[in-house]
């Protein structure tokens, strides 16, 4: 690496691949902010028609704000997924995934643009979701620094996963199969719409197995300044994941794993 006329990291390369990730969700902004936006004030507008006032507090607060920063999260994550894994996907099956593995990037360099990309528009969901929901609700952020990390540490985890999807998958039946027994049900058992105090003791334990739980509990804190468990532990969770994951993408990315034909 160190002998390559680009440097050790080919920033030129890398800037490239990230903007071009970028400018694939913002074209179609739509679609891939408007959209989850759309989705996260429905959820809220539903459950709040649907219980009414008569639900009581949950952790200290009202049942709609509690909602609100798991509804976010879970947009947030999906949209992250969604994100590294269309691109990818749709390279593969155009054929055109070698236009991204012939420049002279190397494969950390490569993942690490796809995981930009995929946390910029996690960032851009989470901050639309938030700027039209949360003044509505009368919230703020009790913690900004920990917000700010879940949804940067939520985006960057799942847009690997997302990654390793597109790389496994081989047509887009696929996908939504992954997307739909696999993510999907992770993103929503994993404490957005109930709290650990309403579980049986062998449910918590699940619950505790599910790192996109940690994501919620962890954006939770950061907003309401309440949770059910540590946001350092959340933190080094979804660290711990990401790295994990992250490799695997970096040796897929070195060996061509489904990716040379």
């Amino acid at each position: 690496m160190g002998d390559r006329r680009f440097g050790r990291v080919n920033w030129l390369g890398l800037g490239t691949l990230v903007q071009r990730e970028v400018m694939r969700f913002i074209t179609v902004w739509t679609q891939t902010i408007a959209a989850p936006l759309v989705t996260a004030v429905l959820f809220l507008a539903i459950f709040a028609l649907a219980i009414g006032p008569g639900r009581g507090d949950v952790m200290g607060v009202a049942f709609v704000q509690f909602l609100a920063p798991g509804i976010l999260m879970m947009q947030v994550i999906l949209n992250a997924f969604a994100n590294t894994s269309s691109s990818i996907m749709i390279a593969k099956v155009q054929g055109n995934i070698v236009d991204t593995l012939m420049p002279p990037l190397s494969p950390g360099e490569l993942v690490t643009g796809y995981v930009a990309g995929g946390v910029a528009r996690g960032f851009l969901v989470a901050f639309a979701v938030g700027a039209a929901i949360f003044p509505v609700l009368g919230l703020g952020l009790a913690h900004p620094f920990w917000a700010l990390a879940f949804v940067v540490a939520g985006s960057a985890m799942l847009s690997v996963v997302g990654i390793v999807a597109a790389i496994l998958a081989t047509k887009f039946d696929h996908m939504a199969a992954i997307t739909n027994f696999v993510v999907t049900p992770l993103s929503f058992l994993s404490g957005t719409f109930y709290s650990l105090e309403f579980l049986p003791e062998a449910m918590r334990i699940a619950l505790h197995l599910n790192p996109v739980f940690y994501l919620i509990d962890g954006l939770r804190y950061g907003v309401l300044g309440v949770s059910d468990s540590s946001p350092v532990l959340g933190l080094a969770v979804a660290a711990g994941t990401t790295a994990a994951v992250w490799a695997l993408c970096w040796r897929w990315f070195t060996t061509g794993y489904r990716l040379k034909v």
